[in-house]
């Protein structure tokens, strides 16, 4: 009995000794562990240039390189204070609000998106974009390698390519691809294009082959603008909407040719469009003009016989971007379907 209680004293100061020295070990493990390993939450919150093994996938996955006219940026994987220049419609259009929004004091801004959001000047220091804190800058063809090397001083710029210029949808995708969400640009294209072919049915039932042209009121200048088939706000209408060009229209090879005062009893338009290039058809210092219309002058021309006389809001008809063209569309039926 003495020589079983002997052993098990002995065997418990084993244990005992055991555990002493497993304790020291972990003590010693954690002395020589790196202080400064983050969590994983914490690591993906942070740039580092060595990520653990741990979170170094999300820390990659930061930022990525994307190609634009000038040649390759590094941008954020998921911006999230964007601001477009010129390209805030696209941004509308893909469910994205920009931190902030252009406007020119004699142009004003795109009044048709909406947008609760701070104003910032284009004729003014593009510095003042500091104050929103962008992430990304997304701007359109009117930024030159000047102009943009400026804008990349205050936060990572995509100047769209060239080449995708002439096309709304080309533009949507390109918009899409900075903001890294390409599957929304076909959705949004889809939708587009259906809500196209809708109303290109709907247009030719109620009119046919009668032509449309887009007459804009330059006021101050006091002259009339025809728009042409290469017009980069209303060329959709005859491109992709199946609307008739007149003759004096579809020969166009400028965007817009000013009308004299002469050419206005030839017109043989079916349908007129009229939009203003200031202010609204309400605005006191765009009457004189607005006045012009009522002239002898046009009473002999179709569409002023028929009274197929059409008065817009030049907000989103002096836009070719895609939410302006679904809005056009809207225009067009509600005006011309009967």
């Amino acid at each position: 009995m003495k020589g079983w209680k002997n052993k098990t004293i002995a065997a418990a100061a084993a244990i005992l000794m055991l555990v002493a020295l497993a304790a020291c070990g972990s003590e010693k493990e954690k002395t020589d562990a790196p202080s400064a390993s983050p969590t994983p939450t914490a690591a993906a919150a942070t740039k580092s240039a060595e990520p653990s093994q741990e979170t170094g996938k999300e820390s990659e996955e930061e930022t990525r390189i994307v190609k634009d006219e000038f040649g390759e940026v590094e941008v954020p994987v998921h911006p999230k204070r964007v601001v477009g220049v010129y390209v805030e419609d696209y941004l509308k259009a893909l469910g994205v609000t920009p931190v902030a929004q252009w406007y020119h004091p004699l142009w004003g801004k795109q009044d048709y998106l909406n947008m609760d959001v701070p104003l910032f000047d284009m004729t003014g220091s593009i510095e003042a974009l500091l104050a929103h804190d962008p992430d990304l800058i997304i701007v359109d063809g009117a930024a030159d390698k000047e102009k943009y090397e400026q804008y990349s001083k205050i936060a990572p710029t995509v100047r769209l390519p060239e080449n995708v210029l002439a096309s709304s949808r080309d533009i949507l995708r390109s918009v899409a691809d900075a903001l890294n969400i390409p599957e929304k640009a076909d959705s949004v294209i889809a939708q587009y294009e259906q809500k196209i072919a809708d109303a290109k049915a709907k247009l030719e039932s109620a009119i046919g082959k009668e032509t449309v042209a887009v007459i804009r009121l330059n006021v101050g200048e006091k002259t009339l603008a025809l728009f042409g088939v290469r017009n980069r706000y209303t060329g959709m209408l005859y491109s992709e909407f199946g609307l008739e060009p007149p003759k004096m229209v579809k020969e166009m090879t400028e965007f817009q040719s000013i009308l004299s005062e002469e050419a206005i009893p030839n017109l043989d338009f079916d349908h007129i469009i009229f939009l203003t290039s200031n202010g609204s058809w309400d605005s006191p210092e765009n009457q004189e003009d607005i006045e012009g219309l009522n002239s002898p002058l046009w009473k002999t021309v179709p569409a002023f016989k028929k009274g197929n006389i059409y008065k817009v809001e030049r907000s989103h008809w002096q836009s070719g971007a895609i939410t302006a063209n679904g809005m056009k569309l809207d225009d067009l039926t509600r005006l011309l379907v009967k």
